[in-house]
């Protein structure tokens, strides 16, 4: 953390700042309530150790105008005429604790915990928060399918490690909550995991949104912004879409992944950051390289471990289960029974190509939940496209290819059962047959 000391004598002020940096974080030290409003002016601060009596300047008053600066500090008064009358005064004033003089460098220890501490317990909550009010379902962080079997293998594998994380796939494969949950398996698990998305703002914004801006660095720059790396102290920063960072930027994420070390916006500083980085991407990074849009160093230092996340076209064999997890997801959010899909809606989603991947998947279902009658989701509910594909002339005994034939088939089947294991049973081969028509058959 960042803590503000703040009182008139100079020997008070070095044996907090000792006991501050033993304890792992960085201190400035104030001498006066001027100027110590000057520096939560014009620099962002986690905590403050402030004296009640500041030479003739009253601490109390003082508190409240820090306060009225920086809403958030964390505020601890120490003073040696401690009392009870104080102590309630400044709690009720907004200060956070009270540590009377003369005090130990433990008492100072044992507060910076505490606020640590709060504040950890205080982004958990926001997490939570966001998380349950989630307008979308769940991705299921399991497969039936051998490929994402091995993706999630190895991603989970490298989550209780610091390493850097590429996750490389389409849009919508659930790339995000696949990085949350290596978060989640992570020692960092308790602090922050923060997103920013690349792409969503200009080359000054997401400057100033991922390393944070002093006031003044550019037009409308009216205060510090903290910037999303200070945010995910100790924890986990997201970069979604990395492919689409430009190229000005670059250098800069370099600098963060290599030596742990950033400025902001508009400041010479250079600030320490304990981070870990999980990029992804639906990119061809390494094709971005050759076209001179992407660092070349940037890449191989994103891409310590990489995890390809396979298309919903791809894992058929999940499908089934995706679309009913959606489906019973929306039936209870809309208060509605769920009565299942009937097997035509369950064959027409195994031929579509799903581009939208299961972000498509989660609006399809969502339609059908509000569109069905009493009753399973049937193909009237779905889109268009889903009806005009579940009826081609496939059928025994027309003129249709044996390879035709035995991909229709083969469709159906999966789309009637569990699993990989339960269709092989059905059809009376054994799961690894079945990998190989279906690769054969285009059917992957």
């Amino acid at each position: 953390m960042r803590v503000l000391i703040i009182d008139d004598e100079a020997g008070i002020r070095k044996t907090t700042r000792i006991a501050v940096e033993t304890a792992g974080h960085s201190a400035v030290e104030a001498p006066n309530a001027f100027r110590a409003l000057k520096l939560a002016e014009e620099d962002v601060f986690d905590a403050a150790f402030l004296d009640l009596r500041l030479g003739a300047e009253d601490g109390l008053e003082t508190l409240v105008n820090l306060l009225k600066v920086r809403p958030d500090l964390e505020v601890v008064m120490f003073t040696a005429y401690a009392n009870i009358a104080t102590a309630v005064e400044a709690m009720r004033r907004g200060a956070f604790d009270f540590i009377p003089k003369p005090f130990t460098p433990d008492q100072i220890r044992g507060v910076l915990a505490k606020i640590e501490k709060n504040r950890a317990l205080e982004q958990r909550v926001r997490l939570l928060e966001s998380e349950l009010a989630g307008s979308a379902p769940p991705v299921v962080i399991e497969s039936a399918e051998p490929a994402v079997q091995r993706a999630l293998q190895i991603a989970f594998k490298a989550a209780p490690t610091p390493a850097t994380i590429l996750l490389l796939g389409p849009s919508g494969t659930g790339k995000s909550v696949i990085a949350r949950e290596v978060h989640r398996q992570s020692a960092q698990k308790e602090a922050p995991f923060v997103t920013v998305s690349c792409p969503s703002l200009s080359r000054e914004l997401l400057e100033s949104d991922l390393f944070g801006h002093v006031k003044g660095a550019f037009t409308g720059a009216v205060s510090d912004g903290l910037g999303k790396i200070a945010a995910a102290e100790g924890g986990t920063v997201f970069l979604d879409e990395v492919g689409d960072l430009p190229l000005e930027i670059q250098p800069k994420l370099l600098r963060l992944l290599q030596e742990r070390e950033y400025e902001r916006v508009g400041e010479a500083q250079a600030r320490r950051a304990n981070v870990r980085v999980i990029a992804a991407t639906n990119r061809n990074l390494a094709a971005e390289v050759q076209a001179g849009r992407f660092r070349e160093d940037l890449f191989y230092r994103l891409n310590v471990i990489s995890v390809a996340i396979p298309g919903l076209r791809d894992r058929l064999g999940d499908l089934p289960r995706l679309a009913e997890g959606c489906a019973r997801f929306y039936a209870a959010r809309m208060g509605r029974k769920y009565a299942g899909f009937t097997p035509a809606v369950h064959a027409a989603f195994l031929r579509y190509g799903w581009p939208g991947n299961i972000r498509e998947l989660n609006n399809v279902v969502e339609r059908a939940v509000i569109l069905a009658a009493e009753g399973p989701i049937d193909l009237v509910d779905l889109p268009e496209e889903f009806a005009t594909r579940a009826n081609p002339a496939i059928a025994v005994g027309a003129r249709v290819s044996l390879d035709a034939l035995e991909a229709e088939h083969i469709r159906r089947v999966l789309g009637a059962s569990k699993n990989l294991d339960e269709a092989a049973g059905i059809l009376g081969i054994d799961p690894a047959t079945l990998y190989r028509k279906r690769q054969r058959l285009g059917l992957m």
